[in-house]
């Protein structure tokens, strides 16, 4: 049975930890006492974005799972301080405005498992949060003992470019109110979700609300957004990550072209490259059990080799 919106994610159990001058809200699932699995997630996506059922799969699966809010969005810090940057100068070459960049999320990101107690982690990072978790790994590669990048890419311009159609849902206007926030929602993923799974309209609503409720904030998004569009082509430094690396992506992307996930499994040492068909730039429900499947199995095969 489906469940209703409010009992997605009831926000009970969060907590927060203090990383430098800014609190990270997350949440937990599983055995403390199991490897740990740092789940980062991608741009203007709250840590619901990693479903309730898809983190307690992978915790079923003997994985101490942890998601958290990036800053500026959901129950994490917002730095509102800063201003929303322009995206049309920043895409223009202009860079005033931009008040951080990928790689303090990465450094959040290692602060957050000091705060934790977790001297290293497997981590999977989604779409800009692969780019986060790439980073993670090149800046500091004994806190990383698995990669896993999901719809990411390297930073190249050459490869991982939105089509026209992702690209225009992504620059469209912030909605005004809750209903034109959970639509807008909607309309963007019948863009940039996959064609070969079923669309859940339903849940898309669902987490669009209980994102909506828990801090709507475009402001933060555009700030996010500028750290991405002004990052460096990570593809050398993506050649000197030694962690065991798994690289997801959908053959259906028009967010981030799959060439983008070809290339960070070529730029990365033998990692590994699984290109699941019919998928786009989401997790459908769909493709969780192998996910959660490659994924625990990348993780045992590290523990294994201790």
């Amino acid at each position: 049975m489906r469940r209703l919106a409010s009992e997605l994610m009831t926000d009970t159990g969060i907590e927060k930890a203090r990383v430098g001058d800014i609190e990270l809200a997350y949440e937990t699932f599983g055995d403390a006492g199991n490897p740990p699995l740092l789940l980062v997630m991608g741009l203007a996506t709250q840590m619901v974005g990693w479903p309730d059922d898809f983190c307690a799969g992978l915790a079923a699966r003997g994985l101490y799972v942890v998601r958290f809010d990036n800053r500026d969005i959901g129950l994490s810090t917002h730095l509102d301080e800063a201003g929303a940057p322009d995206v049309m100068a920043v895409l223009a070459g202009n860079r005033s405005g931009v008040p951080y960049a990928l790689a303090d999320l990465a450094e959040d990101t290692a602060g957050l498992l000091d705060a934790l107690g977790i001297g290293s982690a497997h981590v999977v990072g989604a779409s800009m949060g692969g780019m986060v978790a790439q980073l993670l790994a090149i800046r500091h590669p004994e806190r990383v003992r698995s990669l896993t990048s999901i719809m990411s890419t390297t930073g190249d311009p050459a490869v991982g470019a939105p089509a026209e159609a992702a690209m225009g849902v992504l620059l469209a206007p912030p909605a005004t109110d809750r209903e034109s926030a959970i639509q807008r929602t909607v309309d963007t993923y019948r863009v940039i979700g996959s064609p070969g799974f079923e669309f859940d309209e339903e849940s898309v609503r669902q987490r669009a609300g209980l994102s909506f409720d828990r801090r709507y904030n475009p402001a933060g998004v555009a700030r996010q957004l500028a750290a991405i569009l002004t990052t460096h082509d990570r593809t050398q430094h993506l050649g000197e990550i030694t962690a065991p690396t798994l690289v997801i992506h959908g053959a259906q992307d028009p967010l981030v072209d799959v060439s983008g996930g070809r290339a960070t499994a070529a730029a990365i040492p033998d990692a590994e490259l699984m290109v699941v068909e019919g998928m786009g730039h989401d997790l459908p429900r769909g493709v969780w059990p192998e996910l959660t499947d490659r994924i625990a199995a990348l993780v045992e095969r590290v523990e294994r080799a201790g």
